[in-house]
């Protein structure tokens, strides 16, 4: 079963996906390990031949405060190239079984979790045919926070790696860390350790004040990750990307002095010997559905820039 999951960095003892390195984790912040716990862009990669419905076998756990802010229930999404074609509720269990109908009974498909509810997968059937899983595919690595974990896309499927990681045809591990991800040595350090064909980092709004940095000291600390990352993988395509638009920010000083454009000019001061693809353009407020998350039409369109900005290099 293992074999069909795709975006996977590192395992739990029960099998669980993890986002950070279990190993590690007491160089992790609390917050950073807590989203670590969340399989956020963890998908099943399936390539079906004779089958018309899937079954899928889990255990899963109730959402916590910090993972109710979606509307939509949480759900297994079948998708069909970027077409929706089922979906099914999801719920706490020790022991569930969702069955999603296919649109057609040879084909591919991905199957996005219910992230939420940190779903265990025990098995993945079909009524009848085979099922196996699709061909290995590029690796992108993507740092960053919640804007990179998916808040406040209405669908796993619908944050801007997923979306992208899609139309480059990669196989997108998230290690987005919704409230943390300030550049911290020891993720670094994890990344480093990670295979890879692509990397994306896109952090720097929660240096504003979780807790604040100034503009001095962010730009040492992107220059450290950067560095790390590049003692082992120096040739690697890396895209950073600097935050995106924050109105109550971005003119606003932290305890240290700083607002977010200063931070933002200082990670762009810092990231001067890679490509660099500049956030504040890229959305505005409009886009923002609680001023600092983009809802599904920003997603889409922080996709769209980092496509454009991978395809030039790599």
């Amino acid at each position: 079963m293992k074999n069909l999951l795709r975006g996977i960095a590192w395992w739990s003892d029960d099998g669980r996906p993890l986002r950070a390195d279990p190993a590690d984790r007491d160089r992790l912040p609390a917050d950073t390990w807590s989203r670590a716990l969340v399989p956020a862009g963890v998908r099943l990669e399936l390539r079906c031949r004779g089958v018309s419905a899937l079954r899928i076998r889990y255990a899963a756990t109730e959402p916590s405060l910090v993972d109710a802010y979606r509307a939509a229930d949480p759900a297994f999404t079948l998708l069909s190239g970027e077409e929706v074609a089922a979906e099914v509720r999801a719920r706490p269990t020790d022991d569930g079984t969702a069955v999603l109908e296919l649109p057609y009974s040879d084909g591919e498909f991905t199957v996005h979790l219910p992230e939420a509810l940190c779903p265990l997968i025990r098995a993945v059937s079909a009524d009848a045919g085979t099922v196996e899983p699709t061909p290995a595919r590029r690796r992108w690595l993507v740092y960053g926070d919640s804007i990179a974990e998916g808040w406040a896309a209405s669908r796993p499927h619908l944050a801007w790696p997923a979306i992208a990681g899609r139309a480059l045809g990669v196989d997108t591990v998230n290690l987005g860390y919704a409230g943390a991800a300030r550049g911290e040595l020891a993720s670094a350090e994890q990344l480093a350790s990670l295979d890879a064909d692509l990397i994306t980092v896109a952090f720097g709004t929660n240096c504003w004040a979780r807790p604040a940095y100034s503009a001095a000291l962010l730009y040492e600390v992107v220059r450290a990750f950067l560095t790390v990352l590049r003692q082992s993988h120096p040739h690697t395509p890396l895209l950073v990307v600097s935050p995106v638009v924050r109105p109550d920010a971005e003119t606003t000083s932290n305890r240290l002095g700083a607002t977010l454009t200063d931070l933002r000019e200082a990670l762009e001061r810092a990231a001067h010997d890679v490509p660099l693809l500049p956030g504040a353009p890229l959305l505005d407020a409009s886009h923002l559905v609680d001023g600092v998350h983009p809802g599904d039409a920003g997603h889409t369109l922080l996709a769209e820039a980092v496509v454009e900005a991978l395809r030039k290099t790599s």
